[in-house]
């Protein structure tokens, strides 16, 4: 299934006004973490999949990147970055992840923020990334941790005062899709356990070089109590893999 929400007009609008698609990458939560799991990209040929406003392409380039190809399957994401983009280095594709196609060797890091939680065959695109990376190429992502996604509430239990009192989890080996409620949408989203995207990535020719569960720091809770909750359960979960 290739569920393209964010060219629905009243879903698009309520994306294009969350704090991470207005204030850039310092707005999401993830970023610091992100960012850490990033090799050097100075002199790089950096794919990114679901590359959205294009915001990681935009910075992959500050970061001396010789070049950077963005795809998205949705024409509104893409309008919005190529007008917020003034780089002859970045191209903007619109392509489905899952029909990316390209050359063996031709990328040195392929990244991924929040999207690959969108496609339902993971071990093809795995297979796919591997190919188009060079040998001791990185492929860094980003997805909804599998404790958010088993549900497709992705909700806390609430108590008889609308206290949150836990967030339930069942289901959680029942991999596939979940029609999950996202800015007043029913939106397609497939689950799969941490150890299905360890193992596939290994599977797939990769060996995994650091995982991360987004523990807020103290530092982060300081700056932003909301982040207290992110203390309860992961929200995100990060990958960073080399080709062997």
């Amino acid at each position: 299934m290739k569920e393209n929400k964010y060219d629905e007009a009243s879903f698009f609008a309520n994306y294009s006004v969350m704090p991470r698609s207005t204030g850039g990458l310092e707005a999401a939560g993830e970023w610091q973490e992100f960012r850490s799991l990033l090799p050097d990209l100075q002199g790089k040929r950096v794919l990114d999949l679901g590359c959205g406003f294009g915001w990681h392409c935009r910075y992959a380039r500050e970061q001396g990147a010789a070049s950077v190809l963005g795809i998205d399957l949705s024409a509104n994401m893409l309008e919005r970055a190529r007008v917020m983009t003034d780089d002859p280095g970045i191209e903007y594709r619109r392509l489905a992840m899952e029909d990316a196609a390209f050359s063996a060797g031709q990328f040195d890091t392929v990244l991924s923020s929040l999207a690959i939680h969108y496609i339902e065959d993971f071990s093809s695109l795995c297979r796919q990334v591997e190919h188009c990376l060079k040998p001791g190429g990185a492929f860094v992502f980003s997805v909804e941790h599998p404790i958010f996604t088993a549900l497709a509430a992705q909700d806390w239990h609430y108590g008889p005062e609308g206290e949150k009192q836990h967030w339930p989890v069942d289901s959680y080996h029942l991999e596939g899709l979940r029609q999950a409620h996202f800015l007043g949408h029913e939106v397609a989203k497939y689950h799969r356990t941490t150890a299905t995207y360890i193992n596939t990535l290994l599977e797939s020719g990769f060996s995994l070089k650091r995982i991360s569960e987004l523990q807020p720091t103290p530092q982060m809770l300081e700056q932003n109590p909301a982040w207290q909750e992110e203390t309860r359960r992961p929200m995100f979960l990060l990958l960073s893999a080399v080709k062997n």
